[in-house]
């Protein structure tokens, strides 16, 4: 069996904790909890990473949240990474001044490749790229748009750019609670030369032990969201299933 991370997630909007369903700005649930109230659970659990999404940043490209962020990475012992409307050297700067671990970019990295490989250069062992997809097809912009890449053909293209975490994401699954899309996540792994993480669908321990049994040694971790705030899957538990 496998060691992976967990990656409890945090997506803000307006300051608050949000869920999106399939990436849906108008499909959302906002929790009571403010970002930071929620990191610190996190971190009193004894989790030791966490992915964050700043979804007002996804809207309209800037690091809107930052001191959010900030405060996050300096209270707690937690290694961050961090995505949404990161699209310029400039943001990716401020994110790893503050002491986020990894920034994701996505758009931005799919609709110019060589931003990714600058960026690569520029911030060695600090790059995740965020591949989303739906029915094989890469997503951009908030997930607003398709982009007609398939995602095996773009990540042939990039593998050799020097990213040093990939995440995965079907759409489809996000924020739905019906498992992660193992098998596609299985073939990205297979082929991308840097560690992949599950992203979107997970339900319940199930898909967490499921991870564990994917013999493909290039699967670093899963993140989990919707189903901790909708009290599907207790921290207790979950906390018990923590290797690294």
């Amino acid at each position: 069996m496998s060691k992976i991370k967990i990656f409890p997630a945090i997506d803000i909007k307006d300051k608050k904790c949000v869920r999106l369903v399939k990436g849906d700005f108008d499909n959302k649930t906002e929790y009571e909890m403010s970002p930071v109230e929620q990191a610190s659970k996190y971190n009193d659990h004894g989790f030791k990473n966490l992915h964050i999404v700043d979804l007002d940043g996804a809207l309209i490209g800037e690091t809107v949240n930052l001191d959010i962020i900030q405060e996050i990475v300096t209270k707690f012992n937690l290694k961050i990474e961090i995505g949404g409307g990161i699209r310029n050297f400039e943001s990716i700067k401020k994110y790893t001044d503050v002491g986020v671990e990894k920034v994701i970019l996505g758009s931005a990295a799919i609709k110019d490749k060589n931003f990714l490989k600058e960026a690569c250069k520029k911030f060695p062992n600090k790059i995740a790229l965020g591949l989303d997809a739906k029915d094989g097809l890469l997503s951009v912009s908030g997930w607003k748009e398709n982009s007609n890449q398939l995602t095996l053909d773009y990540l042939k293209e990039v593998n050799d750019y020097g990213v040093s975490r990939l995440i995965y994401t079907d759409i489809n699954r996000d924020g739905m609670k019906q498992s992660p899309n193992f098998e596609e996540t299985a073939k990205v792994a297979e082929m991308s030369s840097c560690p992949v993480i599950i992203s979107g669908g997970v339900s319940s321990i199930d898909d967490i032990k499921k991870a564990k049994e994917l013999s493909n040694n290039n699967i670093e971790g899963i993140i989990v969201g919707k189903a901790i705030y909708d009290g599907d899957i207790k921290l207790e538990e979950l906390v018990k299933k923590l290797d690294a």
